[in-house]
C-alpha cells in the first residue's frame, strides 16, 4: 500500500499542493524519500511488535470529503463548558474558521498554512527541526503529505490563564479518509501556557486514520502543561507522534489520555537539552472491546540537574491490549540526573493483556534513576471493606476503578483542565468498569 501516498504525494505536488517556499518543498521531499526507503513497520520492528499496523495498511486511505456542516452546538459537548478558551477548529483535517476563536497574548494562533506566508522565519526555523533521525515511517508521512495543522507562538514572559484548545474533529464524512494534521508550538523564555490538544470524533462507528505530528519548542524558564485527549471513534486509527526540546530552567508537564481508537498509538518524546530542566509525564489509556492502545515514551537526560517523574496507568477490560514503552536516555553529560518511571495497569478481565517495557539506558555514574511496572486486578479484600460498610457491590467496583484512575488525573496542575478531564474519564469508565 506504500504506492497509495506515494501517488497521493505525486498528485499534490503536481496540482500545487507541493507549492510553498523552497525549505518546505526539500522537506516534503526528504520525507517522502524516506518513507519509500523505509515502507511502513512490521512486527519485525522492534518498536512496533506489539502493535500490528497491517489492519492501516490494508485500507487506501483518501483525503477527507468536505464534511456537512459542523455547528458549535456540536462541538458543545467537547469544549467543557469552557467556550471563552482560545481555540482553533479543524473539520475532517481541514481548519474551520466559523468553529475558532479568540487569540493568545503576545503571541500568534493560527492554521499553520497561514503562519507559512506569515511568520516564514519563525517557521522554517522549528519545522521538521526537532525530530530525531529515528522518528517513525508515519511522521515522515505526515511531513509529506500535511495539509495544515496549528501554528502557537507565545511570546517571552507572557502569560495567560486560558488554556489554548485545539480540536481535531473527525465526522461522518471522514469514512475511509486519512488525516496527517502538523502542528507547531514555540514557547518563548519566560512564557506560561496551558495546551489542551483534542482528537475526537462526531461519529463513533466511521473508520478513518489519524496521524498527527506536533513539535514543541520550550524556552529558557518557559512553563508549559499540555494535556492530551485522543477519543477517536472506536473504529478508527489513530498514530501520533509528539516531540519536545526543553531549554534551560524550563518545566514541561504532560498528561495524555488515550480511550478511543480501534488501533492507537502515540510517541511522545522530550529532550532535555539544557541544565535544570524538568519534565513531568502522566497518562492514563482505558481500553475495552478490542481496543489496542499504545503508549511509547522516551525522555532524553542531555544535560546534568535534571529531573524527570514520568507516571502512566493503564485500565483494560474485555479483550483490551495495552502496550507501553517507556525509555529514559542518561548520556554520559547528565551528571546529577534524577528520572523516575512507573507504568501501573489494571485488569478488569482475564482476557485483556498488557505488554509493557520500561528501559533505563544510563551512561553517568552520578544519577538516581528508578523504573518499574506493576501488573494485576483489584484486590477482592477492597471491595469486602466497602461493602462492608453498606456499599453495593457495583458502586464499591466503579469507586475502586476510579480512585486508581485519580492519582494520575490529580497531576493536572490547571483545575478548570483537571476538573474537565475528571468528567471526561468517569464517562468513559462508567462504560468500561
Amino acid at each position: 500500500m506504500i504506492d497509495t501516498y506515494l501517488k497521493q504525494f505525486d498528485a499534490s505536488a503536481s496540482n500545487g499542493g507541493g507549492a510553498g517556499p523552497p525549505w518546505l518543498t526539500a522537506l516534503r521531499r526528504e520525507a517522502i524519500e524516506a518513507f519509500r526507503g523505509t515502507g511502513f513497520p512490521s512486527a519485525k520492528d522492534e518498536e512496533w511488535r506489539f502493535t500490528p499496523v497491517a489492519p492501516i495498511t490494508r485500507v487506501d486511505f483518501s483525503a477527507a470529503a468536505s464534511p456537512a456542516n459542523v455547528s458549535l452546538a456540536d462541538l458543545d459537548p467537547y469544549l467543557f463548558g469552557h467556550p471563552e478558551w482560545p481555540r482553533l477548529v479543524f473539520v475532517n483535517g481541514r481548519f474551520a474558521p466559523a468553529l475558532s476563536a479568540g487569540s493568545v497574548e503576545d503571541g500568534a494562533l493560527l492554521p499553520l498554512s497561514a503562519a507559512i506566508s506569515l511568520h516564514p522565519a519563525r517557521v522554517e526555523e522549528h519545522l521538521g527541526k526537532h525530530l530525531p533521525s529515528s522518528a517513525t515511517p508515519f511522521t515522515n508521512l505526515n511531513t509529506a503529505l500535511a495539509k495544515d495543522g496549528v501554528f502557537l507562538r507565545v511570546g517571552a514572559g507572557s502569560s495567560d490563564s486560558r488554556p489554548v484548545h485545539l480540536l481535531f474533529v473527525a465526522t461522518p464524512e471522514a469514512e475511509n479518509a486519512g488525516m496527517h494534521p502538523r502542528s507547531l508550538i514555540v514557547v518563548e523564555p519566560g512564557a506560561r501556557v496551558q495546551v489542551v490538544e483534542s482528537y475526537l470524533s462526531l461519529d463513533g462507528r466511521a473508520k478513518y486514520w489519524t496521524n498527527p505530528v506536533v513539535e514543541i519548542s520550550v524556552g529558557e524558564g518557559a512553563w508549559v502543561e499540555h494535556s492530551r485527549i485522543q477519543r477517536e471513534s472506536e473504529a478508527a486509527f489513530h498514530t501520533g507522534f509528539t516531540q519536545v526540546t526543553q531549554g534551560r530552567a524550563c518545566h514541561y508537564r504532560s498528561f495524555s489520555l488515550s480511550i478511543g481508537g480501534a488501533i492507537a498509538r502515540h510517541d511522545l518524546r522530550t529532550r532535555l537539552n539544557a541544565p535544570d530542566t524538568e519534565a513531568l509525564l502522566y497518562g492514563l489509556y482505558i481500553g475495552n472491546r478490542d481496543q489496542l492502545i499504545d503508549n511509547h515514551t522516551v525522555i532524553n537526560h542531555d544535560q546534568p540537574h535534571c529531573r524527570s517523574w514520568e507516571v502512566y496507568k493503564g485500565i483494560l477490560d474485555d479483550r483490551a491490549h495495552g502496550v507501553f514503552n517507556g525509555k529514559i536516555f542518561v548520556t554520559p553529560e547528565a551528571q546529577k540526573t534524577d528520572a523516575k518511571q512507573t507504568n501501573r495497569v489494571l485488569l478488569l478481565s482475564d482476557n485483556a493483556k498488557i505488554d509493557t517495557k520500561p528501559q533505563l539506558e544510563i551512561f553517568a555514574d552520578d544519577v538516581k534513576c528508578t523504573h518499574g511496572a506493576t501488573i494485576g486486578q483489584l484486590d477482592p479484600m477492597w471491595s469486602f471493606y466497602l461493602r462492608s460498610r453498606g456499599i453495593p457491590p457495583d458502586v464499591a467496583h466503579q469507586m475502586l476503578v476510579a480512585a486508581f484512575a485519580a492519582e494520575v488525573l490529580e497531576e493536572v496542575a490547571s483545575e478548570p483542565v483537571r476538573v474537565a478531564l475528571g468528567r471526561v474519564v468517569q464517562e468513559r469508565l462508567d462504560r468500561v468498569a
